[in-house]
């Protein structure tokens, strides 16, 4: 058995990369069928294996790479490359990600006076709703988010308490 997985580690790497590389590929551009993302995500899982495989089998060569600079500095450029998805987006801006996400953030930085149209309810309904959801509503001028942050809670606890309104 240990045979037949050493065989198959790099061909399946190799093989998992390029479905990993097209979809990507297709994600980044918001090009092709919906199927990307889960492909991308789920197969990208599955590559975990067959690449800690090929990294056994292998492990006399790679420890020979961790002695050298260029994998070090590889490692740093990879690392800091990453760090740069991490930083604010700058001021004023919102956050990110997918087309629903980028309107709950918009949602939740809105005022208790818009949302409460957005979801049928009047001002006074909303900010009861969130009294009753532990937030402090006697702050005017804030937005939903600058509530929940004065009262403790998260964005998460925000939208508990704002699809309540709705059940």
């Amino acid at each position: 058995m240990p045979s037949l997985l050493n065989r198959y580690a790099t061909p399946l790497i190799t093989g998992l990369f390029l479905v990993s590389l097209v979809s990507g590929v297709a994600l980044f551009f918001h090009i092709g069928p919906s199927a990307f993302h889960g492909m991308h995500e789920w197969l990208s899982m599955v590559l975990i294996v067959p690449f800690v495989l090929h990294i056994w089998k292998n492990w006399r060569a790679m420890t020979g790479y961790f002695r050298r600079v260029p994998m070090a500095v590889a490692l740093a450029l990879s690392v800091a490359a990453s760090a740069v998805f991490f930083l604010p987006a700058g001021e004023g801006e919102g956050r990110g990600g997918p087309p629903q996400f980028q309107i709950a953030q918009q949602v939740l930085a809105a005022s208790p006076e818009t949302v409460a149209d957005l979801f049928g309810v009047t001002h006074e309904t909303l900010m009861e709703q969130l009294r009753a959801s532990g937030m402090l509503t006697d702050l005017p001028g804030q937005s939903l988010r600058e509530i929940a942050a004065a009262s403790g809670k998260t964005d998460a606890d925000l939208a508990v308490a704002l699809l309540a309104l709705k059940s």
